[in-house]
């Protein structure tokens, strides 16, 4: 019952505490350490052989938003990008590799094993057309390539 408290409080707080924070954020004066010290630790870090880095920073399940923080190889904020966009959305294509999709659009909400289809399912919450919360799926075949993509209205709430 706490862990559910401290889960719904979380979502509910969250959001504001993004806002104050990214707003902290200075792209060409932030550091690695600022950035850390003002966001936490990182769910998620890729390095590139530039030098260039990306930090990831989910805010699912309750959330519907993901952000990617992008660092030069000067190690000084490049961007701050909120993931979970129709823009990404359309960019996921059969084909793409688990690792792609980690990468495109951050966390899942969820990730769920359907045996008699032999699909990975992974979604994330977003907003949907009309203002309604849904899910963006990826479907993936048993190898962790994408099959397919779909979406469907919340209906937990």
């Amino acid at each position: 019952m706490l862990s559910t408290l401290i889960s719904g409080l979380r979502a509910a707080f969250l959001p504001a505490f993004d806002g104050i924070n990214l707003g902290k954020l200075k792209p060409g004066v932030s550091t690695l350490h600022e950035v850390r010290k003002i966001m936490g630790a990182p769910a998620m870090e890729w390095q590139d052989a530039d030098g260039t880095l990306t930090w990831e920073y989910p805010r699912t399940p309750q959330g519907v938003v993901n952000y990617m923080i992008d660092f030069g190889a000067d190690k000084l904020l490049r961007e701050v990008r909120q993931t979970l966009t129709g823009e990404n959305f359309s960019r996921v294509r059969p084909g793409m590799r688990k690792d792609d999709i980690r990468r495109l659009l951050g966390q899942p909400a969820h990730e769920v094993y359907f045996s008699l289809s032999k699909e990975h399912v992974w979604d994330w919450k977003t907003r949907l057309e009309a203002g309604m919360d849904g899910y963006f799926n990826v479907h993936f075949d048993e190898a962790g390539y994408v099959l397919r993509t779909s979406t469907n209205p919340d209906t937990r709430n």
